[in-house]
């Protein structure tokens, strides 16, 4: 299902009321809330799906193991309450998890860390859908809540955690971070490739065919650029924060492949800089595309009417019925006239061609 990309989203149901208030701002999925529980360590997995929160699921295992809850859906203000009162979460994370025009972040708040995302889904025709993604990492847990927009970039991460290969479920919940970030980073690689691929087949139809309706795929593909950028650009300063932030949330072999993500993020912001100034000279060259095209056309007008001129001028100067005009009375003058308009015709021809005109 694809949801619109909209650069800029309403906050007024918000005015007037106290911080912490849960509003939800966005567009409610037509799916209900699914809730999805991974609780696992070396021991073994326990997995369960519904729509209703069971809070017997969802607590941290006191002994070992990870507790992930995958909200899908954030709409049901009451379901995101009950959560936060489960894990004692501040209100401010609950408003801004309900309010789905955050840009990406990380906040500390000693007990749990608050991240941000963006998380982009490719689509069959080459588009992509966007959702945001809040994430919390605490000392056992990580909590993550999806606006409700069909699939998801966790798959891989999944499966990871089933079939129980590598030392995964012997690692902790910041590892699970790691692994659900390092995720969404390698979709916006899929999303930016796909995203490529339209800009060439763009830039070759207007090199070939520029036409009006090539300028409003231009002005669509500049306004994805827009979201990318302001989706993508701050994830850096997320993970630059997370890799070197002293929480004892995040283990020292964990920040390791933190700086790994960060530097995949580095590379898909320099990519989508490179998409803006292609998409700059994109829209030069149909400018200077459709400049060329009217050139050519005056200049085959201007062709045209430069052979007609002497031959308008043969044609009036013997249209005009005097009485002694002795061509007038020749036995061959028509053919004679008809013959000289042809060469005149023939003459200019090869000048212009000479001349590199035509």
């Amino acid at each position: 299902m694809k949801r619109p990309k909209r650069l800029f989203r309403t906050r007024s149901a918000k005015e007037g009321l106290p911080p912490g208030s849960l509003i939800h701002i966005g567009e409610a999925p037509a799916d209900a809330v699914s809730i999805s529980v991974f609780s696992y360590s070396e021991q073994g997995l326990q997995e369960t799906c519904s729509e209703t929160l069971d809070l017997n699921l969802i607590q941290p295992n006191k002994q070992s193991g990870v507790v992930w809850v995958d909200v899908e859906g954030v709409h049901q203000v009451e379901t995101i309450r009950s959560l936060g009162e489960a894990y004692n979460l501040h209100p401010l994370v609950l408003e801004d998890i309900v309010s789905t025009l955050q840009r990406p972040k990380v906040e500390d708040y000693d007990d749990y860390l608050f991240v941000v995302v963006k998380m982009l889904l490719p689509l069959p025709d080459g588009d992509f859908a966007a959702e945001q993604l809040s994430l919390i990492l605490g000392k056992g847990y990580v909590l993550t809540f999806q606006e409700g927009i069909r699939g998801d970039a966790f798959g891989s991460v999944r499966e990871r955690i089933r079939s129980a290969k590598g030392k995964f479920r012997t690692l902790g919940a910041d590892y699970l971070l790691y692994t659900l970030l390092d995720a969404i980073v390698d979709r916006y690689f899929t999303v930016l490739e796909n995203f490529g691929e339209r800009l060439i087949n763009i830039e070759e139809n207007i090199a070939l065919h520029p036409h009006p309706r090539t300028l409003i795929q231009l002005n669509d593909l500049k306004k994805e650029v827009i979201y990318l950028r302001k989706s993508i650009w701050p994830l850096r300063e997320v993970l630059s924060f997370l890799e070197r932030d002293d929480t004892e949330l995040i283990n020292d072999a964990t920040r390791l492949f933190l700086r790994d993500v960060h530097d995949h993020a580095v590379q898909t912001i320099d990519t989508v800089e490179t998409f803006r100034d292609l998409l700059s000279g994109m829209l030069d060259l149909y400018l200077s595309t459709i400049s060329n095209r009217t050139n050519d056309i005056m200049k085959f007008l201007t062709i045209i009417g430069t052979i007609f001129i002497p031959l308008t001028f043969v044609v009036g100067l013997y249209g005009m019925n005097f009485k002694y005009m002795p061509e007038l009375e020749w036995h061959y003058g028509y053919f004679a006239i008809l013959g000289l308009m042809a060469l005149m015709t023939v003459g200019m021809i090869f000048y212009f061609k000479h001349r590199k005109w035509l």
